[in-house]
């Protein structure tokens, strides 16, 4: 690859004959040069141009080197820094690599030195340059896949979902009922270079010891009593994608053996079978425990939990990502409205407030579930506190027979105010309103039609 077209370089120096020389021989290399030959020419030029690479002299007049280093990282200006220092000036240019150089060279600089250094300063830089790139894409995001949330808290999962999609590494999803962590080991699987693979689940809780060995392993026909014919199992299902093991910390002690001889050897045998079956399969695992302590009380083997637990990605639990909640709402609205075939516009401003106050301890699960049984049961265009389950109608703001209008409200604005609370607060049955307000349904209706062209 041509460097010339992707590596650029400044050199600060006020030493003409250093200048002239580096930028003769590294134009010479393929890579692209600008000089300047004071610092404050040197920080302009970087504020208004990407370089991959800073090569500057400690003591250049106008801003000196560590100044110049200070202020690109106050700008957030991603270019490596190297320090060209005089013998005498050694331990200043320690102090510069510790407050973010990459790397320093004493006078005279030797080509070779320079030669071995620059091309690991620009890979740095350019790995630097990606993650920001994604930092910034994530942080765009209201979607990863099938997960839904913008919080810092689900950036940073979808980064480490990133990190290690690609990788062949098992990948362990912690986190409490309901939080998304099947959702998370499918975009695991989604992103990587097995998406064209199968993703098979397996819910180790819920399946008693032998048929959950059955299930894992299969069978050989005649292996045991009702076997009429062969059966694959999961881990032989799954060759060349992901097995995902849900709740792992519920597996009987023996079966934890053969899960992990499995995993180091890539081979096991169906039951009742003598061949050996060789499988590639990658295992993300899944629980709500903390495995730690499971591992302390015996339950779950060390050696399993080492080899499953390379790499651990927590999911927040709802109550902590609270921002992420109207995203949710909105997404669950439109995917149960055309479910159901409705049209329900959204939800009331104090239907939303009880949401945003609730702990949420059933996670995304619960509230999920909730959104669809409102969705269910509303009549109305929008869904309030009556169609959410009883035990929210306690978070219920106070109501109280006020409105109150700023001054300079017009009248217009005052009277579709006043017939908004009071539909919100006979659930929208227009007949009762329309007595309450003391109008005709047909009036009532009529004025609702001028709203709507307003």
């Amino acid at each position: 690859m041509n460097k010339s077209d992707e590596s650029t370089i400044l050199i600060a120096d006020d030493e003409v004959s250093i200048l002239q020389g580096l930028k003769a021989m590294l134009e010479e290399d393929g890579y692209k040069i600008s000089i300047a030959n004071n610092g404050n020419k040197a920080f302009e030029l970087a504020k208004k141009n990407h370089f991959n690479l800073l090569l500057v002299d400690l003591t250049i007049p106008g801003l000196n080197g560590i100044e110049i280093l200070e202020r690109l990282q106050h700008e957030n200006i991603n270019t490596e820094v190297i320090i060209i220092t005089g013998k005498g000036t050694i331990s200043t240019a320690v102090e510069a690599m510790r407050a973010g150089a990459y790397d320093y060279l004493t006078k005279p600089v030797t080509p070779d030195r320079l030669r071995s250094i620059i091309p690991k300063a620009i890979e740095h830089n350019r790995l630097l340059q990606s993650y920001h790139e994604l930092e910034q894409r994530l942080k765009s995001l209201t979607q990863y896949e099938d997960l839904i949330g913008q919080s810092p808290q689900m950036q940073e999962v979808y980064r480490m979902i990133e990190a290690v999609a690609d990788s062949t590494v098992n990948v362990i999803i912690t986190g409490e009922s309901g939080t998304g962590k099947e959702l998370a080991s499918r975009a695991i699987h989604n992103r990587g270079g097995r998406a064209a693979g199968p993703f098979i689940a397996v819910n180790c809780s819920a399946l008693p010891k032998d048929i959950l060995e059955n299930e894992l392993f299969g069978h050989e026909g005649g292996a045991f009593t009702g076997a009429l014919n062969e059966k694959p199992g999961c881990f032989e299902l799954a060759h060349n994608g992901t097995l995902f093991l849900d709740e792992i910390g519920e597996m009987a002690l023996d079966t934890q053996a053969k899960i992990l001889r499995a995993l180091e050897e890539r081979r096991f045998r169906r039951l009742g079978g003598k061949k050996e079956i060789e499988v590639d399969v990658r295992v993300v695992s899944a629980t709500n425990r903390d495995l730690k302590r499971v591992v302390e009380e015996g339950r779950l083997r060390e050696d399993l939990y080492y080899r499953l637990c390379v790499v651990e990605i927590e999911m927040p639990p709802l109550r902590e990502r609270v921002s992420d909640i109207p995203l949710l709402m909105s997404e669950f609205l439109k995917h149960f409205n055309q479910a159901n075939r409705k049209n329900i516009i959204g939800f009331t401003a104090d239907t939303q407030e009880v949401i945003l106050k609730y702990s949420w301890p059933g996670n995304v699960r619960e509230l999920r579930n909730i959104i669809e049984r409102a969705v269910v049961l509303c009549q109305s265009d929008k869904i309030n506190i009556s169609h959410l389950p009883p035990h929210l109608h306690r978070l219920s703001p106070d109501k109280t027979n006020i409105i109150t209008l700023p001054v300079g409200t017009t009248m217009l604005d005052a009277e579709r105010k006043i017939i908004d609370n009071t539909l919100e607060s006979v659930n929208y049955n227009k007949t009762k309103a329309a007595k309450i307000l003391g109008l005709s349904y047909k009036t009532l209706y009529n004025k609702l039609e001028k709203y709507k062209d307003t």
